[in-house]
């Protein structure tokens, strides 16, 4: 019987080192991300999460060590090639991060006209495409930030990160702040949006229940390197004592029951 091929690997770290001042938050960190996949990056407070998301993207330029995306070496290329590069991915920071003064679909529209080189009119007409894959009513496209739920927020920033038609989109604690239905429903959109595009997502959260209902594989954030890497169940026993607290507390157990209690999505 043919074996399957291996997953291309379109994120590789190697031997990763981010200092700040006498503070070590990576050393000698490692990580691939495989295309197609959505991986989830967990960790202690402290351990550098946001930090490993900031190097990849390109935000922070590590003290050492390599950031290979699509094969290319982010840290190399020219100003020019990495412009390039950064428009095949889209990142959805904690907070939202849109832009008060601006109204939604103007939000959406901006990398549009600054990067793509189209005009308004068009820029905000696949911008309200965007919206609508975002899952955001009509409506919604005037009004300014300061006039959205949470919900609607993280949506609206999605719909911003999703403008380039990226192939990796990153996702800092996308459920954070919201309710309990709004994160569900955020989740759902993130797998359905994956299946959908073949975006490849890579996930900071601290969320137990996104982890169970979107991720195929998890990696911890531990000794300032990647402890465990692989699938939620075997990621789970690893004799840690931060992981066994984290997966195998109360809400870890309350997550994977409420995971168990979901019907299979093979189930017709």
């Amino acid at each position: 019987m043919p074996q399957p091929a291996p997953q291309e690997n379109v994120i590789q770290v190697r031997d990763l080192v981010n200092r700040f001042g006498s503070q070590t938050v990576h050393e000698h960190l490692d990580l691939d991300v495989r295309r197609g996949e959505i991986l989830g990056v967990v960790g202690g407070s402290g351990t550098g999460k946001s930090v490993l998301l900031r190097s990849i993207v390109g935000l922070r330029r590590p003290t050492s060590g390599q950031v290979h995306v699509f094969g290319q070496d982010l840290l190399s290329l020219s100003p020019e090639q990495r412009s390039q590069l950064e428009r095949r991915f889209g990142v959805l920071f904690q907070n939202g991060a849109l832009f008060s003064s601006l109204n939604v679909v103007e939000n959406v529209a901006m990398p549009l006209i600054e990067h793509a080189g189209l005009s308004r009119p068009e820029a905000q007409r696949l911008a309200g495409v965007k919206l609508a894959l975002a899952g955001l009513p009509p409506g919604t496209e005037i009004k300014y930030p300061s006039e959205l739920s949470g919900g609607m927020v993280k949506r609206a920033a999605l719909a911003r990160a999703l403008s380039m038609d990226p192939e990796i989109l990153f996702l800092d604690e996308p459920t954070a702040g919201l309710d309990p239905i709004s994160a569900a429903a955020f989740d759902r959109l993130i797998l359905t949006l994956r299946d959908a595009l073949g975006l490849t997502v890579f996930l900071v959260t601290h969320d137990l229940d996104t982890l169970y209902t979107t991720c195929d594989r998890v990696a911890v954030l531990s000794q300032k390197k990647v402890l465990v890497v692989g699938p939620l169940d075997v990621v789970a026993e690893n004799g840690d004592p931060w992981v066994q607290s984290y997966f195998h507390g109360p809400r870890g157990r309350a997550a994977e029951e409420a995971h168990e209690r979901e019907p299979s999505p093979e189930v017709k």
